[in-house]
């Protein structure tokens, strides 16, 4: 989602276990289609957004401040809508090679 959207994300921290992504979308605002490896996701606030899937597919959710999501891999586009800032951190999960 970095190379895809980078307008978005910001990666606050990386190695070779998990890499850290703050994430914001304004309301009305739309991102394309991209991929995450498994990963925890934490809310700073609440959102309305509509989550579009490989196959077509929607679905739209609310989130409140402090909820948090673990997530397996997972191909996605978002769009912010509703009236506040969608603002998370992401804790993408690397493969274990050992």
């Amino acid at each position: 989602p970095v190379i895809l959207s980078p307008q978005y994300y910001t990666v606050k921290a990386e190695d070779e276990r998990v890499r850290v992504l703050e994430y914001r979308l304004k309301p009305g605002q739309k991102e394309a289609m991209h991929s995450h490896p498994a990963y925890v996701i934490y809310f700073f606030g609440p959102a309305n957004l509509r989550a579009t899937f490989e196959d077509g597919k929607t679905t739209d959710s609310s989130v409140t401040e402090g909820e948090v999501v673990v997530r397996d891999p997972l191909t996605h586009a978002i769009e912010n809508i509703g009236d506040t800032e969608l603002h998370v951190v992401l804790v993408e999960l690397k493969s274990n090679t050992h």
